[in-house]
């Protein structure tokens, strides 16, 4: 955009001079000395558009693969989040987490209210018998995590390569504890990839200039990412637009 006004700003400059010469430069080397001029013009008009229509096209296409990449990054959370149901724990290695994905089952529980009798209560009461509410939990079954999570889909297979970006690339996944000062250790993961990495063909600047986002409407910071192995969050770095990012 600074670029842009700087054109602009030449563009007025230039129209000023060709007034000037027009005003007062003698008639004979008037013709010659005004077309360089407006051929400047144009030419400056022609970088004002490309330097505006080139931002508007880096938009289109970075969010056409922030949205691919995105899918890729829910996929490997639903996956890590079933892996921790089942398991107690996230996983730092795609072959183990396609393996639980095929042969990793939910255990399917029934709660229902019920009582007992307070033996405590009904002793204390002389003898009159006093219940206490409990909830009884039966399991009735399983459910297979591949059927639950993706249906007909082997989308899992591939869910660690990053779309649109240079084949070969995938995204980064760590997972471990965090300790709490309670000395209680939550497991954590994140899945991440740089933002360099997804807009490796594009103009250097404009990539740049992502990277220092800081806004409601963008995605903050230098890389697209789910998880956190600092904090205790499985959210995503994205906005609403791109879909739910819990």
């Amino acid at each position: 955009m600074k670029l842009a006004l700087i054109i602009v700003g030449a563009i007025l400059l230039t129209i000023l001079i060709v007034w000037l010469i027009d005003k007062f430069v003698p008639v004979k080397a008037k013709p010659f000395i005004t077309l360089a001029l407006w051929g400047l013009i144009i030419f400056l008009g022609y970088l004002t558009f490309d330097s505006v229509y080139g931002e508007i096209k880096f938009n289109q296409l970075k969010e056409k693969r922030y949205a691919a990449a995105i899918e890729n990054l829910k996929d490997i959370r639903d996956a890590q989040l079933a892996h921790r149901t089942v398991t107690g724990k996230f996983t730092k290695s795609y072959d183990s987490l396609i393996k639980f994905i095929e042969t990793g089952k939910f255990t399917i529980v029934e709660r229902r209210d019920s009582s007992i009798v307070d033996v405590e209560r009904t002793r204390a009461y002389g003898g009159v018998t006093t219940y206490m509410d409990i909830v009884i939990t039966d399991t009735i079954g399983y459910e297979p995590v591949k059927e639950k999570l993706f249906k007909d889909s082997d989308r899992y297979k591939t869910m660690m390569n990053v779309p649109l970006a240079k084949e070969g690339t995938t995204f980064t996944m760590n997972a471990g504890e965090i300790e709490q000062e309670s000395g209680l250790k939550i497991p954590v993961f994140e899945a991440f990839v740089m933002k360099d990495d997804i807009l490796y063909d594009q103009d250097k600047n404009l990539v740049l200039k992502e990277k220092q986002v800081q806004s409601v409407e963008g995605v903050n910071g230098d890389a697209l990412r789910v998880g956190s192995m600092e904090e205790v969050k499985t959210i995503g770095n994205w906005p609403k637009t791109y879909g739910s990012n819990e």
